[in-house]
């Protein structure tokens, strides 16, 4: 269990965070109507690293081990296994926790030291699946709104969580009716949420760029044995051999295989929110 600093020296360290939000009750009326910004009282995270004890370790999480990325440090449910997406040039850019319920995706992003780009980026996400032909609703969930959103291959959930100078998104993937607010699969994200840590760090990013992903040394390597095994086998250097099966996903769809596995190829950077679930 980790120890917050005091009081009065996290407030100092924010003291700018909340100087964005909204006081007028009469702005952006419409949008509140629902009340889907209302943050409900959550007990833990997502934690700012800076917020903990110092000299804490931030693998040890408050129901488990915390599999460290970089910039985040996440939870890995029982049973869960590792899907690792690539980019072209080889740097990991997201890893997806596969459960019995569906797939989990938390990254982070830099944000602006005031709160409110979650509620932004969940507009955009709305307005791309709809666009996709998505069915999309708002929800509100305990740290305000969530998008869901209903697709031919699987439902969708994006739960977003502002903090300072960074902002978490939660990607909850399942099959068609279970990814319901009362959910396993939903309510599996949400705690993986509530023990998140983000490690911001210094950088001067711009806004909404992705924070990096850093690999455990480990997996890394196992990533990269694998990836050699694929290019010997390419090359006709070494004999073909039985590749791992596939977990299923959304809908009974094979998935690729889980880590230590042949990653996932990028995909552009362009395209609409469905194409770029994994960011």
């Amino acid at each position: 269990m980790f120890g917050r600093r005091k009081k009065a020296e996290a407030e100092a360290d924010r003291s700018d965070f909340f100087e964005g939000a909204e006081t007028d009750d009469d702005a952006d009326a419409a949008d509140y109507e629902d009340d889907y910004d209302a943050v409900t009282e959550v007990d833990g995270g997502p934690y700012d690293a800076d917020d903990l004890e110092s000299g804490a370790d931030l693998t040890v999480g408050e129901a488990g081990t915390r599999l460290d990325l970089g910039s985040v440090l996440v939870p890995m449910p029982q049973g869960a296994q590792l899907q690792v997406e690539m980019a072209p040039d080889g740097s990991p850019q997201a890893v997806h926790l596969v459960t019995q319920h569906g797939r989990i995706t938390v990254a982070a992003y830099a944000a602006p030291k005031s709160p409110g780009q979650w509620r932004e980026v969940a507009g955009d996400l709305a307005e791309s699946l709809r666009n996709d032909n998505a069915t999309v609703s708002v929800e509100s969930g305990p740290w305000g709104r969530e998008v869901f959103a209903v697709t031919p291959n699987a439902d969708l959930r994006f739960i977003g969580v502002d903090g300072y100078r960074w902002m978490v998104r939660c990607v909850v993937a399942g099959p068609s009716g279970g990814n319901t607010a009362d959910s396993e699969l939903v309510a599996t994200a949400r705690a993986i949420l509530r023990d998140t840590v983000v490690k911001r760090g210094n950088e001067p990013n711009p806004v909404r760029t992705p924070l990096p992903v850093v690999l455990p040394q480990a997996l890394a390597q196992q990533l990269a044995a694998a990836h050699q095994q694929q290019l010997a086998q390419q090359q006709g250097g070494a004999p073909q051999q039985q590749a791992p099966q596939p977990a299923p996903g959304p809908q009974g769809e094979q998935q690729p295989p889980q880590a230590p596995a042949q990653p996932q190829q990028r995909r552009g950077e362009s395209g609409s929110a469905m194409q770029q679930l994994g960011r």
